[in-house]
């Protein structure tokens, strides 16, 4: 019964779990910091996804097309996808909202790594459900330890591959073992946000596995390699009949046209995917073994990102804070369980010269 002393009350569970902060973007004092705290493309958006930005001006006054036609096309065409099993979101974070309020009752639960993306766990508290991590002794995600954690209430395994914070990864056979030890009814989900920046010849994109699954679902996003995070654009694959049931509840214009048209030119401007993934690929070792010259344990990353661990908490709190007075904004993860550690992004030259620079002296003191 409602209280009317108190007014209305959020259903029970609401209030207990912790709100998403992202990495913050403002220092006091500093008009223009270098903001390393949110795996952004530090080259920005390609000169096509801007130029379809400018352009879809003229068009914001009418809906946009609730199918997202013009870029399902593009995506299916792009990765050998059937076009009917792509649900697109205001951020693959949408697409994971949806699979959870889908397929969740009060009493079911996930499984994830310890370590595993927030924005899961909020949406899944959020249907009532319970969140079961698996540990990642090793900062990375264990089919065995992931399985381990899976009952009768389980609906949904979610796997980062790459992971974020941490960076690691899981094998193509890592992942084809974890579903084919799952239950039919259990749904794997595998986010591939930062598919396009890995290198590592033992990783493999689920695709192809989920192409004759009825249980596997693949998120990829615009956030990231295409530098359109500030559009909110993300797309899952899934088998025909969990696309139909999120579709019952999707909200019908949830991609702006702005986003469309920009997302639709990033997928094909492969100049600035290049200069992505070489500016990652010339920059992530170069910083990594700077700083673990510096005597800085530094995790390896599949990313476009690295995790600095620190001999405490205490420490990397006061790194943090040296680097705010250079001017330099990185990611504390306290909020994954990862106190002792900070998460900086790979930026421009300019900008990773500076976090050498800075942490060199930090290291010193």
């Amino acid at each position: 019964m409602t209280d009317a002393t108190h007014g209305p009350a959020p259903k029970p569970g609401i209030l207990d779990i912790a709100p998403y902060v992202g990495g913050k973007s403002s220092i006091a004092g500093v008009a223009e910091p270098m903001k390393l705290s949110s795996n952004e493309n530090m080259l920005g958006a390609g000169e096509k996804a801007r130029a379809a930005y400018e352009a879809a001006v003229k068009n914001i006054h009418i809906y946009p097309d609730g199918r997202a036609t013009k870029l399902r096309n593009a995506v299916s065409e792009l990765h050998g996808l059937e076009p009917e099993r792509l649900i697109f979101g205001n951020g693959s974070d949408e697409v994971f909202a949806l699979l959870n309020q889908t397929y969740l009752t009060a009493g079911d639960n996930i499984v994830c790594g310890q370590y595993g993306f927030l924005a899961y766990r909020i949406s899944a508290l959020g249907c009532e459900a319970q969140v079961k991590l698996a540990p990642e002794p090793n900062f990375k995600a264990e089919v065995d330890a992931l399985l381990a954690q899976v009952d009768d209430r389980t609906k949904i395994v979610y796997v980062s591959n790459p992971s974020n914070p941490t960076g690691s990864y899981n094998t193509g056979a890592e992942i084809r073992r974890l579903h084919a030890a799952l239950p039919a009814h259990i749904i794997l989900v595998v986010d591939e946000a930062y598919a396009e920046y890995v290198t590592e010849a033992d990783w493999e994109t689920a695709f192809p596995l989920a192409k004759d699954a009825e249980n596997i679902v693949v998120t990829r996003t615009f956030s990231k390699i295409h530098g359109l995070g500030g559009l909110r654009i993300g797309f899952g694959y899934a088998p025909l009949k969990v696309a139909e049931a999120i579709d019952r509840i999707r909200l019908p214009f949830n991609v702006s046209v702005p986003g469309l048209e920009a997302a639709t030119a990033a997928l094909s401007d492969e100049a600035h995917q290049t200069a992505s993934r070489d500016l990652i690929s010339n920059w992530k070792p170069r910083l990594t073994q700077a700083l673990r010259g510096f005597g800085l344990n530094v995790l390896p990353s599949a990313g476009n990102f690295v995790l600095v661990l620190f001999d405490s908490p205490e420490r990397a709190g006061a790194a943090n804070d040296y680097l705010n007075t250079k001017g330099i904004i990185v990611r504390p993860v306290g909020g994954y369980g990862l106190p002792q550690a900070l998460r900086i992004t790979i930026g421009t030259e300019d900008q990773n010269r500076a976090v050498i620079d800075a942490l060199s002296e930090f290291a010193a003191t």
